[in-house]
């Protein structure tokens, strides 16, 4: 159960760019696109709306529209 629960807390908890970028990568599929810090800096850039403390990520509110934002044509214009 400890360990359910630290993986619970570190998605909730608010964490830095290259933090998300470091768990966001090791954690998807092999199959699915890898993030870069010049791509997770233009989904802020066009998602603003979705961060309340400007330069920090969470797992569970970010990865999942990242994740869709990738399967759309938006990441490659």
């Amino acid at each position: 159960m400890k360990k359910k629960d630290e993986a619970h807390e570190l998605n909730k908890k608010e964490i830095s760019l290259e933090e998300f970028l470091k768990i966001y990568n090791e954690s998807i599929p092999k199959a699915f696109c890898k993030a870069t810090v010049p791509i997770l800096e233009k989904f802020q850039r066009l998602n603003s709306s979705l961060f309340k403390n400007k330069d920090l990520w969470s797992i569970d509110q970010h990865r999942k529209k990242l994740i869709d934002w990738f399967f759309s044509d938006n990441h490659k214009s």
